[in-house]
């Protein structure tokens, strides 16, 4: 181990940023689909050694967007598949988007290893100070420029359950801190350093045991609910057009499978066209909805002020009982930032229509017959720690309607539906997701699948409702959890630091 460390301090020049590269591309095997969690936390430690062996600022930043270029080209290369959906019109982009969008995400951790650098800390306070960096800038990832906190660190411990239930405690960004400072410590074996790895596996042997705990608690359920998730399974190059007759009589079919069920969810854009100017369709749902069943279903809705991607909720006997629409829209999926320059050059949302969507007042609860209040996650939105509201009342239950066809046959419904399971051990709520083609799942409180229908499948998915657990400290706090680790790893760099001086 020592020798291989050696080498990779050692390395200089191209040699260091292609080896950054490719330990980026090994790491993100820790994600979806994969889940080889061990291969982010080596891909960290051998991260520090090579930023050992860089001797500026500047060569370290280059060495840390390298490693994180690596990381997302390979771990988000699902990108590539909603350009090939018209492919006539936008296959052309499809180079630019899985090549600068990588290169892009990658800037955040060329600041990151770049800062720590300049800071110039040394032995085991230069290890807190990486993570501590690295941290900061995935918490500026998931927020600025709209956010993007897909792969955070923290989602590599997806075949760990019991870990993940560190994020009830202080959320995935945390979970992430501590991630990456056990990560970047593994380094000091190397070294045959042993008091900050060993501390950190402690730490994670308590996380663990701590998860062990909740995960041995039984679920209970909602007394009368009965859900009924429908995955149609349509492509997405057949949810328009000359399709709509068939998609729509598909629903219709799977939701009237046997069964008594108390509320149906279909995914978004179950309805893909103005389903409130339908007086057909809205006939058809009454019948579905005829005694005490609800329906929640996607759709578009449009008024004076633009096109909305929505969720409508009826009640029995098809009777409105609410409106969300979307708040967090998909930036060059749902509308075209910089419009009037990137339109000049050629480029266009990907969702059909010329003009984008209008974003919706944000997540709030909403009541329905015979179950608890429920907050809607319209597809990208259930990928935010936080999204789940405060002001209006914890709702009892979270409903994420999504089509994942979008994300490609494999890593990115696998990595979206990790994502959403994070959300619900985060608030301590159970979450109802109903995706188009897959993968629709019943998720409990503590984030475990009671039932599912896996990938490219049509059926539906019928399941009780668990009860929520009362609020946990992340629900309760949010990320003051993650602020009070950060700060504690920067006074502990400077305790460090002064004690080596």
């Amino acid at each position: 181990m020592t020798r291989l460390a050696d080498c990779l301090r050692a390395l200089t020049g191209w040699r260091r940023l292609l080896a950054a590269i490719l330990l980026g591309a090994v790491s993100s095997t820790a994600f979806p689909p994969f889940y080889f969690f061990p291969a982010l936390l080596l891909g960290l430690a051998a991260l520090e050694l090579l930023l050992d062996g860089a001797p500026t600022a500047r060569a370290a930043a280059v060495t840390g967007w390298g490693f994180f270029f690596g990381q997302f080209l390979i771990g988000l290369h699902w990108i590539a598949y909603p350009f090939m959906v018209d492919s006539a019109a936008h296959l052309w982009q499809l180079p630019f988007a899985v090549t600068l969008m990588p290169a892009g995400l990658g800037l955040f951790g060329a600041l990151a290893c770049g800062m720590a650098a300049y800071l110039r800390a040394r032995g085991a306070a230069r290890h807190v100070l990486l993570a501590v960096c690295i941290a900061a800038t995935e918490w500026l990832r998931g927020h600025i420029f709209t956010g993007f906190p897909w792969n955070l660190p923290a989602y590599a411990w997806g075949a760990v359950p019991e870990v993940m239930q560190g994020a009830a405690l202080f959320g995935a960004y945390g979970l992430s801190l501590l991630t990456l400072l056990l990560g970047v410590s593994l380094g000091d074996f190397a070294r045959r350093r042993v008091m900050l790895p060993a501390a950190m596996l402690l730490i994670f042997a308590v996380l663990w045991g701590f998860g062990l705990l909740r995960l041995a608690a039984p679920n209970t359920y909602v007394p009368g609910v009965s859900l009924r998730l429908v995955q149609p399974n349509i492509p997405q190059a057949e949810m328009h057009g000359g399709f709509l007759p068939r998609n729509w009589q598909r629903l219709t079919s799977l939701t009237q499978r046997p069964g008594n069920p108390t509320h149906i969810i279909w995914p978004e854009s179950a309805a893909a066209f103005q389903l409130a100017r339908s007086q057909e369709a809205l006939a058809g749902i009454a019948q579905l909805t005829a005694g005490r069943a609800s329906l929640l279903t996607g759709t578009v809705r449009l008024d004076a002020q633009g096109a909305y991607n929505s969720l409508y909720l009826f009640g029995p006997g098809g009777q409105t009982l609410g409106i969300y629409d979307k708040s967090h829209l998909v930036p060059f999926g749902e509308y075209l930032p910089l419009a009037p320059l990137l339109s000049r050059l050629g480029f266009s949302k990907l969702t059909v229509g010329q003009t984008g969507f209008v974003a919706g007042d944000g997540p709030r609860a909403y009541s329905v017959p015979g179950a608890p209040p429920l907050t809607p996650l319209i597809c990208y939105e259930a990928i935010f720690p936080g999204a789940v509201p405060r002001a209006s009342g914890r709702p009892g239950w979270l409903v994420n309607v999504t089509d994942d066809s979008w994300f490609g046959p494999w890593a990115g419904p696998n990595q979206h539906l990790l994502i959403a399971r994070m959300r619900a051990i985060e608030e301590g709520l159970p979450m109802a997701r109903a995706a188009n083609t897959g993968i629709s799942a019943m998720i409990d409180a503590r984030g475990g699948i009671v039932a599912s229908l896996g990938l490219n499948q049509g059926g539906v998915v019928d399941s009780g409702l668990p009860q929520a657990l009362p609020p946990t400290p992340y629900a309760r706090f949010g990320d003051l959890g993650f602020a009070i680790i950060l700060l504690a790893s920067v006074f502990a760099t400077v305790l460090l630091s002064l004690r080596r001086r």
